[in-house]
């Protein structure tokens, strides 16, 4: 069955909603999974290194301090992802390479995008808390993203 957030702030009214502001651009719209974190700012290493592990249906938050000034994410990792089974990514932060990325079997929301690349520093940490927009991301609970916006819940959801 397809993820309607609507859906499920209705049938789940505890769930999380985070604030307005991020945009799809992945070739999947509409995504949920288990969470894993990543905290980095300005570095993707942590999202290199993860993109290349199985991602077993798992959606990577990755809180890039809303920096604008450079992209977490670019074609080649969406298309690492996607093939490693990631359900897909939301980056607090901008990507880029936007048109192969709208092609990738891969749910992706960002803040904007950015054609510069970050440095590789190997600086971020995996699997901590991570908030933003009005949610505190834990890994291991859950996400759900479509058009309408992103939901958070400590447990699965059945979508029916």
């Amino acid at each position: 069955m397809p993820i309607v957030t609507p859906d499920l702030c209705d049938d789940y009214p505890e769930v999380q909603v985070v604030e307005p502001g991020f945009r799809n651009y992945g070739g999947v719209s509409a995504f949920g999974g288990e969470i894993v974190t990543v905290k980095c700012f300005e570095d993707n290493s942590v999202v290199k290194e993860q993109v290349g592990l199985p991602g077993n249906g798992r959606v990577m938050v990755v809180d890039g301090g809303g920096s604008k000034r450079n992209a977490l994410l670019g074609d080649m990792l969406a298309e690492k992802a996607a093939s490693n089974g990631w359900a897909g990514l939301i980056i607090y932060g901008c990507i880029r390479d936007v048109d192969v990325i709208g092609q990738t079997e891969l749910g992706v929301q960002a803040l904007g995008t950015h054609p510069r690349k970050t440095d590789k520093r190997g600086i971020g940490d995996l699997n901590v808390p991570v908030t933003f927009g009005g949610v505190t991301f834990l890994p291991g609970h859950y996400l759900y993203a479509d058009n309408n916006g992103i939901v958070v819940s400590e447990k699965p959801l059945k979508i029916d």
